[in-house]
């Protein structure tokens, strides 16, 4: 039996959508979340998640996630209002999406609103930072940090 050569993470799941990253990472090997025990998908291990904590604030995981490169994929519909999260993207050169709005309350909604706009999420991986994007079922918009 072979091993499983190393997999590479892309993208980190936050606590807000704990669903839908199970649910991604049971398929994906470049995809994480806080409290991620590592698995192997398709012949790649992923190392369990450096983020054990779904509870962290976000002024410690948001620079550990950024400072790994990994695309950050949240639940925030008011992503703009929040201004401590929108200076600690900047600081840290963080690239996040955002599944706004009512159809992504769910699980089901927030796999309906990621898988609408995959392709384009997985384009930004390969953007510097900082960036925020909100995604609804019908677009994917850049937000102006400011």
């Amino acid at each position: 039996m072979s091993r499983a050569k190393p997999a590479v993470v892309r993208f980190y799941f936050d606590a807000d959508v704990l669903g839908l990253a199970h649910v991604v990472a049971a398929l994906r090997n470049d995809a994480t979340y806080p409290g991620d025990p590592g698995a192997i998908i398709k012949r790649r291990e992923r190392s369990p998640c450096p983020i054990t904590d779904p509870a962290l604030r976000d002024d410690v995981w948001i620079p550990a996630v950024a400072s790994l490169g990994w695309v950050i994929i949240t639940r925030d519909s008011r992503i703009q209002q929040h201004p401590a999260e929108i200076a600690a993207i900047k600081v840290n050169n963080a690239r996040m999406v955002a599944l706004a709005g009512d159809e992504a309350r769910g699980t089901w909604q927030q796999l309906e609103v990621l898988m609408r706009h995959w392709r384009a999420i997985e384009a930004l991986a390969t953007q510097p930072g900082p960036f925020v994007y909100t995604a609804t079922r019908s677009r994917l918009k850049a937000v102006t940090l400011g």
